[in-house]
């Protein structure tokens, strides 16, 4: 009986750590050690720690999976606490462990995962979610949840879609904290948006309100209103217990927070009533798992054995399912015939003993399989699909969006890596091409804190104390837009009273001050001043700033509240009609052209009319006469020779028309000459100026210097500053010739103000840039957006306007009262008219030739001596010539015709003598 008895107690030690000694391939060990560690008394670690014993009964309880072989669960408590969760692992590599569920925290994690690698032992985490857990650094750590690379992304479209362009970070200060941080950093500039203020909350056991409260009055000073706060749940609470006690917790705050939030009101059931009421308002994010049969089974038989007083969270969904990864890896393990096998690592081994035991840790022999068989998972679990990417991220990454309303929460929509934003659930989406356009990026309303609707504005002015430094120009000429008041600090102008009252339209206050920019003997130098802004001297720049594209590249602008742009200024003189202002109207070239036509009609007529019409008959004196006399005749339609051939009616009738239009535009141009005053100018534009090769003046700081030298290519040499409406006057008087300026470039308000004193100058051209003024912020700055909505109700309200008059009131002088003298009448305006007549006056012609090249042949074929006669030129042009000066015998049609019109004109003849014997 001894005997039996010993040999059942051998045969029992052996089953009990077949991982040890079990050297047989050929059969299952009928024991396999796994490990847990988490913290036992967290929100996550409470939940965590039922889903994976339920998980582990559910694996053994299973016949399809790991068959004669169980799961043997070693749970360790790590608080959360790096040193203790690195201690923790090593203990399980004393029991030879395979796997471990866990860490729960991702600073544990960093440590664990060095030991792990040491040891080759997968670590299957449900939780550690920092996205700096790389598979590069960590191979042998594994995640079975969703990273905060992509809970970070969703937090800056949320951000996006608001409008918001800065937030402030609140996070727990430890590696979890910053690299979450860090990655919502990089992902927010992405939107063009940033992290101006970031606060970090010691990760300690117990943090006082003292601490807190320390922290966020420093926060409530700041401009910003939208907070992302990225903590744990115990930390979490007493951030909002704070918040509220200084009313940061009200209207026109918005607070974010990562998944924290939503795993405490899934897992603490009742959540006290004091802690939501600290949190309405809030928006939250959780992981989001499908729906399911599977999921829905498990969550009543989580009600049954909990009794209702813990709620399953998305972290108890994911450490269930890492429990079944595990289980499915060592099963296929086994199945392709892997032995569980350690072997002692030397480097542990010491000469002295110590208390630690190194020496009975060892390296999992099948690790790197087990670690593969791992990320080659392809099931679906509780939380959905579990099959791992290249990174090592579970498919289709999608968070739930909460708002945390009355006494639970509200889910206002989905976001998914796949499509963004949406109120549909994301499998909706998987079957759909994506879709990220702004259009199709949406969520329900949100119940805000303070228990409104409307969307905050994300920024208020920043109540710390601090006056916004202003950046004035200290200009010494055109000080009706900006000028400095007398022995004070104040400055007062058009642009002055603009900003002023543009800013007491704000629902907020702006306290500010006045920073002169300038030596007081020169104008300043603008872009300068604006860069001023970009290097932190300035936080703002008001005054009379042109909002040019180089400028845009370092500040943002408010909307122009007046309009700009350059106009070249040039002196002028007066036209005196005098005794030949009747031949302004045409220039020279219009008159050359005009009497040559009317000396070519007059020939082409009396070409088509010699040989048929008597009046163009008679000796070369007479004909020459009457080519002149018809010619200027028709200009005053008072010609006495009738047209009879076809197609000099059809010349004439052209030539009218012509005349008609002729007469007429020389009419009314006359008239304007004698009827306006006429101003003349010899430069009629920006084009003359890029032209020619007279000096340019500008003012001194304005944009125009390099608009005119690097966009018109104008040599610098040419250009000369000047710095006072006096100089201005004075270059211009002189002009080129005597060391001044042919004309001046400059930015229309001056001009206009300039003009209204000066009167023996005036605008030429047209306006050559459309721009306008505005108030320079740095980019991305709210203040900029509000201040452009302050202007337009300026400029609707007429304020505007009357601020304009007050100070830029227009003399009798202005810049539009004469009209610079209108380009005469050219010929490039009526060439299309003459050649319409002239394509008239050679078609006819050539017809004629033709008729007469035609009776030429017809009349040589008659005669006998064609033969003879065909071969000399010279007697051909004389017959040629014969025959167009020959009169052409009427037919008896014409002749008929031509006895009626004379019938008619002797009676009517008659009757006017017997009225007027």
């Amino acid at each position: 009986m001894s005997f039996l008895l010993l040999l059942s107690l051998l045969s029992l030690c052996c089953g009990s750590f077949s991982l040890e000694f079990g050297k047989n391939s050929s059969s299952r060990p009928s024991v396999v050690n796994i490990g847990a560690i988490f913290s036992f008394d967290s929100t996550i670690g409470k939940v965590a720690k039922i889903a994976i014993e339920e998980a582990v009964k559910d694996v053994n309880a299973d016949p399809g999976i790991l068959p004669g072989t169980k799961l043997w669960l070693q749970m360790q408590n790590s608080n959360c606490s790096g040193f203790l969760g690195m201690v923790e692992v090593l203990q399980l590599m004393e029991n030879k462990t395979v796997a471990i569920i866990g860490p729960q925290s991702s600073v544990v994690a960093h440590i664990s995962s060095q030991v792990a690698t040491e040891f080759q032992v997968p670590l299957v985490s449900f939780s550690a979610t920092d996205p700096t857990l790389s598979a590069l650094q960590f191979p042998f750590f594994v995640r079975a949840a969703q990273s905060d690379l992509f809970q970070m992304a969703a937090v800056a479209e949320i951000v996006d879609y608001y409008g918001w362009k800065e937030v402030i970070a609140i996070y727990v200060d430890d590696d979890y904290g910053w690299n979450g941080i860090a990655t919502l950093g990089d992902k927010l500039a992405e939107k063009r948006c940033k992290i101006t203020y970031k606060v970090g909350i010691s990760p300690e056991s117990v943090v006082t309100r003292a601490q807190v409260l320390d922290q966020l009055v420093k926060v409530a000073l700041m401009e910003s209103r939208v907070m992302v706060l990225h903590v744990n749940p115990k930390i979490g609470a007493v951030v909002f217990s704070v918040a509220k006690f200084l009313q940061m917790m009200g209207n026109g705050y918005v607070w974010i927070t990562t998944d924290w939030l939503s795993s405490l009101l899934d897992s603490v059931v009742p959540l006290p009533l004091e802690t939501v009421e600290s949190m309405q308002g809030v928006l939250s994010l959780r992981q989001h798992t499908a729906d399911s049969d599977q999921k829905k089974v498990f969550l009543s038989r989580w009600n049954k054995f909990t009794g209702g007083s813990l709620g399953l969270s998305a972290y108890g969904l994911y450490a269930y399912d890492s429990v079944w990864v595990v289980a499915h890896a060592i099963h296929k393990f086994l199945n392709q015939g892997g032995i569980i096998t350690h072997y002692d690592d030397s480097r542990l081994h010491l000469n002295e003993s110590g208390n630690l035991h190194l020496e009975a840790m060892t390296i999992f022999d099948g690790g790197k399989r087990l670690l593969d068989n791992i990320l080659e998972s392809d099931f679906v679990g509780l939380s959905g699909a579990i099959k791992f990417d290249s990174d090592r991220s579970l498919p289709h990454p999608a968070y739930d969006i909460i708002n945390v309303i009355g006494t639970g929460s509200r889910r206002v929509g989905y976001w998914s890596n796949y499509s963004g934003l949406s109120v549909d659930s994301p499998e909706t989406l998987y079957s759909k091409p994506p879709n990220r356009s702004s259009a199709n990026q949406k969520l329900y309303e949100v119940i805000w804190p303070g228990n409104t609707i409307g969307k905050p504005r994300g920024w208020v002015f920043p109540n710390n104390g601090k006056l916004l430094n202003i950046g004035v120009p200290l200009r010494v000429s055109y000080k009706e837009f900006v000028s400095r008041i007398k022995r004070t600090e104040n400055f007062q102008g058009f642009c002055i009273d603009v900003f002023t009252a543009a800013v007491s339209l704000l629902p907020y206050a702006v306290p500010h001050r006045f920073i002169a920019f300038g030596d007081g003997h020169h104008n300043p130098n603008y872009t300068d001043l604006v860069y001023g802004i970009t290097t932190g001297k300035f936080d703002a720049v008001v005054g009379d700033m042109a909002i040019v594209t180089s400028r845009t590249r370092l500040v943002d602008f408010t909307l122009p509240y007046t309009a700009s742009g350059l106009v070249v200024v040039a002196p002028f003189q007066k036209l005196n009609t005098g005794a030949w202002a009747f031949l302004h109207p045409f220039s020279p070239a219009m008159w050359m052209v005009t009497a040559s036509f009317f000396l070519f009609i007059g020939i082409v007529i009396w070409i088509l009319e010699h040989r048929t019409n008597d009046e163009f008959r008679g000796p070369p004196k007479k004909q020459c006469i009457t080519i002149l006399w018809f010619s200027f005749s028709t200009l005053f339609f008072a010609h006495k020779e009738n047209t009879i051939s076809t197609l000099g009616r059809l010349v004439l009738i052209i030539w009218f028309f012509v005349v008609l239009i002729i007469n007429s535009s020389y009419t009314a141009s006359l008239t304007s000459i004698l009827t306006v005053q006429q101003l003349y100018s010899p430069i009629t534009g920006i084009e003359t100026l890029t032209k020619g090769g007279e000096p340019i003046g500008f003012q001194v700081g304005s944009f125009a210097e390099r608009y005119l030298s690097e966009e018109l290519n104008i040599s610098k040499s040419r250009l000369f500053a000047l710095g006072s409406p006096e100089e201005y006057a004075k270059a211009l008087e002189l002009g080129p010739d005597k060391g001044g300026v042919a004309a001046i470039v400059d930015e229309r308000p001056y001009v206009e103000s300039f003009l209204s004193r000066q009167c023996t100058f005036r605008v030429v051209g047209q306006e050559f840039t459309k721009s306008g003024w505005g108030f320079a912020f740095p980019r991305d700055s709210p203040l900029a957006v509000d201040l452009s909505t302050a202007i337009l109700q300026l400029s609707e309200n007429g304020d505007l306007q009357r601020i304009h008059d007050k100070w830029l009131m227009k003399s009798a002088c202005s810049m539009d009262s004469a009209e610079l003298e209108s380009d005469r009448l050219q010929l490039k305006s009526f060439w299309g008219l003459f050649l319409i007549c002239g394509i008239v006056c050679f078609i006819s012609l050539a017809i004629y030739c033709f008729q007469i090249i035609r009776q030429l042949y017809r009349s040589d074929e008659k005669g006998s001596d064609l033969s003879i006669n065909s071969g000399s030129h010279s007697n051909r042009l004389r017959r040629i010539i014969s025959l167009m000066d020959e009169k052409k015998e009427p037919s008896k049609r014409e002749s008929k015709r031509r006895k009626v019109e004379k019938s008619f004109e002797n009676d009517r003849d008659d009757d006017q003598l017997e009225i007027n014997p």
